[in-house]
């Protein structure tokens, strides 16, 4: 059994991490690998296919999903404020994948996404940001 301990460093990049998924929720999701391909699958109840942001920057995926708000007058007492947060899931998958490539489909919550793997012979370039859904 191996244990991973991270060092409490402060190093930009985590600060930033930290500031973007502030106000969100992580979402539970699965991984699974083939062959050619990975399939996500994130489940993001409450969310229509209208509100989901699917980027890849570099190495990262990241996934966005704004729940619709519906105003209640005792909100607070309810306690919802963590029930009704929205989704964020950052994940860095490596440069082996052809996110150019990705295709999504979303149904009764469960956002289904495909990542083709590069070719072999494939040398990557300077990719630049690119906004799917």
């Amino acid at each position: 059994m191996h244990t991973y301990i991270n060092p409490n460093t402060s190093n930009r990049s985590s600060h930033e991490a930290e500031s973007a998924l502030a106000g969100f929720c992580k979402p539970m999701y699965e991984c699974q690998m083939h062959r050619d391909s990975m399939k996500l699958v994130v489940y993001i109840p409450g969310v229509d296919a209208n509100s989901v942001s699917i980027e890849a920057r570099g190495a990262d995926l990241m996934v966005t999903a704004i729940k619709s708000r519906f105003v209640r007058v005792n909100f607070n007492a309810l306690n919802l404020e963590s029930s009704q947060s929205d989704y964020k899931l950052c994940l860095r998958l490596g440069k082996g994948y052809a996110f150019e490539l990705m295709q999504a489909e979303i149904q009764n919550g469960v956002l289904s996404v495909n990542v083709p793997k590069r070719s072999a012979g494939f040398t990557m370039a300077d990719t630049s940001l690119r906004n799917v859904a």
